[in-house]
């Protein structure tokens, strides 16, 4: 793009930062929910940063947050993974039209006291071939009532409030701010993954949850995640991309200062890691100078080359358990499954079978 690159405010999370590596460092094969970590965001004012002020936040610009999460993602991918997953809750609920709910629900989400995240991937990567919605509302005299199940859930054994995202009869579909205490909704016990099972991601089941006037945030609509909010598998999952491709670098670079041999690999992955950074913030501006897609889809190639290269770097010291190279490895496939458009999962088809991939475009 021409021009001067947009580069966001200086924002000094250097000390959240370091207790974030601190607490990573400390459980280098996390499997529990971070707590900790959530509260540290909370006490710096992180959860402030997606709320309007009129609520007791700080009404960050999209490209500042976008800047933000490469700092946070770099020191504990997890961690951000889920703060990623509240603020998508949180726009939803900024975008409504709902005043009550608003009110209710967003000056303790600006405070970090109530945990919020979504249950919306069925409206749109996950389970659409299925045919029949897996979701299901159904009109009452004053609301609508809540039957099926959501796949990928973050969070949901720990949250306060889910949105969540359901179809009517007549593919209408309705966003509400449903209780997580609410009767017939039940969050099963989190699925193992290969990485990130720290943010606890499983199925949620709805039994005829009952949901008001005053929960309910879109629709009935046709298409109702165009309503506003942040979109699934968008900027933010190329950011937490970035973020962890830093981190791998960082390494990487610290291990070259001494081997001759990863210098120009390091200096060529770091090159490639600025520009798309540039384009990324550029994008969070308004400012795009391609496709969403397609900085998915090179950011996606680039955090596996940079993990990998780390491993390659670390040696066999980092295929050993407790070796951050590992995780970090393991932590890059998430971004093959997670949100991933069908032309960036094509790309990487190809790319893998030698026909062509992200950099032919």
């Amino acid at each position: 793009m021409a021009g001067t690159p947009y580069e966001p405010a200086p924002r000094d999370l250097t000390d959240l930062v370091a207790e974030l590596n601190r607490l990573a460092d400390a459980a280098p094969e996390p499997e529990i929910w971070p707590a900790r970590q959530l509260q540290r965001c909370a006490e710096r004012g992180v959860f402030e940063w997606f709320v309007p002020r009129e609520f007791g936040g700080q009404a960050w610009s999209p490209a500042d947050v976008t800047a933000g999460y490469l700092q946070l993602a770099k020191a504990c991918l997890t961690t951000t993974f889920v703060l990623t997953q509240w603020a998508a809750a949180c726009a939803r609920i900024v975008a409504s039209q709902n005043a009550v709910a608003r009110k209710e629900l967003l000056p303790g989400l600006a405070r970090g006291d109530l945990f919020a995240t979504v249950a919306i991937s069925h409206l749109s990567t996950s389970r659409r071939h299925l045919g029949a919605p897996i979701l299901q509302a159904v009109p009452t005299g004053d609301g609508f009532e809540l039957t099926g199940y959501s796949a990928w859930v973050t969070g949901a054994v720990h949250a306060d409030v889910i949105v969540v995202g359901a179809s009517l009869a007549d593919g209408r579909e309705i966003l509400a701010a449903v209780p997580a205490d609410s009767a017939g909704l039940q969050a099963d016990p989190p699925q193992q993954l290969v990485g990130l099972s720290g943010s606890c991601t499983g199925l949620l089941r709805c039994d005829r949850v009952r949901v008001s006037a005053d929960q309910l945030l879109a629709g009935p609509i046709e298409q109702v995640m165009r309503t506003g909010g942040s979109g699934t598998g968008g900027l933010q999952t190329s950011t937490l991309a970035l973020g962890l491709a830093d981190a791998a670098l960082t390494f990487s670079e610290r291990e070259a200062a001494t081997r001759e041999n990863l210098r120009e690999p390091s200096v060529a992955l770091r090159r490639e890691w600025q520009a798309l950074r540039a384009d990324l913030l550029a994008a969070a501006e308004g400012h795009p100078g391609c496709s969403a897609e397609a900085l998915r889809g090179r950011a996606n190639s680039l955090v596996l080359r940079a993990t990998q290269a780390a491993l390659v770097a670390a040696k066999g010291t980092g295929y050993v358990v407790g070796h951050p190279a590992g995780r970090w490895c393991r932590e890059a496939l998430f971004f093959l499954v997670w949100s991933c458009p069908p032309g960036v999962t094509d790309q990487h088809l190809c790319e893998l079978a030698g026909l062509g991939g992200v950099h032919d475009e």
